[in-house]
């Protein structure tokens, strides 16, 4: 059979062996994620290399941060960015065309054995879910922050990251300091109480999953969007190792790592899905899977793919593309650890293509020990979707099922200790509660629909758990044309944990007309002491009761932010991560752009009582 362009690029990029970074490869980036759009083709609305050569690599970048491009642009780091904009131009770039942090953004005198300032408390948040379970609960007892002081809670200060198109990591808070992440690569150590920067180290691609701390070793791990682990000194920033965990060129890792006895537990997910929009892309290959990395020097212990067999060639598409499966069910959500069973759950995405993968779109639980599989239950099957599956697509060429409602686990399970036993809480982009038995092969005790559901949710990146209920937050937008109607979707729902019965739901407020409204709430909700907080796309952070559901406090990040590193910033959108609570302060990024695509922003928030 005759190879077809993006075939052939494609192909170069899952074979291509030389040692540079990845990040510092621009013909890699280039056959990798453009190749498909950018060919010598009449029928391409997209200009070729020799255009593109004619351009200059600061006209390039700013297509690729500002212009037409930002949407592509965004899933890149900086370095990325510049590679591809030097690649594309056979030009050198000028260094100094990005903001610079100031030398005055260091703390001053840096103790390397403790933080600049004392913690505010010993609470920490370690981790996405802030414990091996994912309830996203923190129980900060004699912090002062509650119900009843909560209107006292103010801004304390703001960081700005440099570059940024977008703000989404989740933050993680330990012994004074706090340690986030960006989509250009960057990973911060920030004093808890200033924002200054004790370190900063830069990432071979972004990074959006939730870092993890181990409090034993004095190590931070966290993953990138280009599926490398590292692990990182807390105290100095030095790397102690890193490793690449799979070597799909679009493979990443959006889900928090969890870790146990020595294990790391990592999530493996891809863009390959979006990819496949365009029929000129060879779909599709990616299999999901989870890795355990040795806690002390990275080895791989054991992978588990959801997918047994590698993707087999299936014939060409109506361009002459070849096409493959099976394919798909990625992992986008953090693992939660079962130590009573020695199990770890996790939720899968859909099937990119056909044959439908057995495991998507499901609830998998696997052998702490050695990734084997003890059971899975699969919720909506032959969900078969790519990005040439939506209506709005131009070709649905490499598309298995129109009908496919693309209806992923986004949003990790959680585990939560009932009367009636121990259950699994999965939430859906269909906007359905699973409560499963884990002593029963996850059979289901109940379910329960509380939103419409789509493809941008249902309950999008995460639910959180106290001891008497669920809470969950609702996108369910509504696309008219390319625009987010601002009168549709949010909402949060408190949910019986024994049997599902709604306890209370509270409506998102009207956007009262502001500009770049959306009222979904995707962003991973968080609880502690009697308050429940969520951030909405509308660029509002929220606090609710838990015994009522009333508002009991806002906050509007959209904005412009005079920042403690003196780099320009504002705010925006708010999703896939939620707060981080430690003590008294609240922690949120604000910006996120790549699901609503409407406010983008770059700015990291802390909060803390009014002294």
């Amino acid at each position: 059979m005759k190879l077809s362009l993006s075939s052939l690029f494609f192909l170069l990029g899952v074979f291509f062996t030389n040692h540079q970074l990845f990040a510092q490869d621009g013909a890699k980036l280039f056959s990798t994620f453009c190749a498909t759009c950018h060919v010598d083709d009449a029928q391409s609305r997209a200009p070729n290399l020799s255009i593109l050569r004619q351009l200059n690599p600061e006209h390039v970048l700013s297509a690729l941060e500002k212009g037409s491009m930002v949407k592509v642009g965004a899933e890149r780091s900086r370095k990325e960015r510049i590679a591809l904009a030097e690649f594309v131009t056979s030009k050198p770039y000028d260094p100094t065309h990005h903001e610079q942090i100031s030398a005055d953004s260091f703390c001053k005198k840096p103790n390397l054995s403790s933080p600049t300032t004392k913690p505010t408390s010993q609470t920490n948040w370690n981790s996405w879910g802030a414990n091996h379970e994912n309830t996203r609960y923190q129980k900060t007892n004699g912090s002062g922050l509650d119900l009843q002081t909560i209107s006292q809670l103010k801004l304390k200060w703001s960081f700005g990251f440099p570059g940024a198109a977008s703000a989404s990591t989740q933050a993680v808070v330990n012994a004074g300091r706090v340690f986030v992440g960006s989509w250009e690569g960057d990973v911060f150590s920030l004093d808890e109480q200033t924002g200054c920067i004790h370190w900063r180290i830069e990432a071979e691609a972004g990074v959006r999953a939730g870092l993890l701390i181990d409090e034993k070793t004095n190590e931070i791990y966290f993953g990138d969007l280009a599926a490398n682990v590292y692990a990182v000194d807390t105290t100095s920033g030095k790397l102690h190792w890193k490793v690449k965990v799979d070597s799909h060129p679009l493979a990443r890792i959006s889900g928090g790592l969890k870790l146990n006895n020595g294990l790391l537990y990592i999530p493996v997910s891809s863009r390959e899905e979006s990819m496949a929009g365009d029929p000129r892309y060879p779909c599709c290959r990616f299999r999901g899977s989870v890795v355990a990395l040795k806690q002390n020097n990275g080895a791989q212990a054991w992978k588990t793919y959801m997918i047994d067999q590698e993707a087999q060639p299936k014939g060409a598409n109506s361009l002459g593309t070849l096409s493959y499966g099976p394919a798909g069910a990625a992992i986008w959500n953090s693992p939660a650890i079962d130590l009573k069973r020695q199990a770890l759950y996790i939720g899968t995405g859909n099937s990119y293509t056909s044959p439908n993968a057995k495991l998507s779109d499901s609830i998998v639980a696997l052998d702490l020990n050695n990734g084997s599989l003890l059971w899975s239950q699969q919720f909506t099957p032959n969900d078969m979707w790519n990005g040439s599956c939506p209506e709005t697509s131009a070709n649905h060429s490499n598309c298995a099922n129109l009908e496919a409602p693309d209806f992923d686990f986004s949003a990790p399970p959680m585990i939560v200790h009932t009367s009636e036993g121990d259950r699994i809480i999965a939430s859906q982009k269909s906007g359905v509660v699973y409560s499963l038995d884990p002593d029963k092969q996850g059979s289901l005790v109940w379910q329960k629909k509380i939103g419409v559901g789509g493809t941008s949710g249902g309950i999008m990146f995460g639910s959180a758990a106290d001891a008497k209920a669920i809470y969950a937050a609702l996108s369910d937008a509504v696309r008219v044309g390319n625009k987010l109607d601002p009168n549709s979707g949010g909402g949060l729902v408190a949910l019986d944990q024994n049997n599902g019965a709604e306890l209370w739901r509270t409506p998102h407020p009207p956007c009262n007309e502001r500009k770049l409204c959306s009222q979904a709430q995707t962003a991973a909700v968080s609880v502690g002491n009697d308050l429940v907080f969520s951030g909405s796309i509308d660029g509002y952070l929220r606090a609710y009761s838990t015994k009522t559901g009333e508002i009991v406090w806002s906050y509007d990040t959209a904005k412009a932010f005079t920042t403690v590193n003196g780099i320009k910033a504002k705010g925006g959108s708010i999703s896939d991560a939620g707060v981080s609570l430690s003590g008294s302060m609240v922690f949120t990024n604000s910006g996120y752009s790549h699901h609503s695509g409407i406010n983008p922003g770059n700015v990291f928030l802390a909060f803390d009582l009014s002294k």
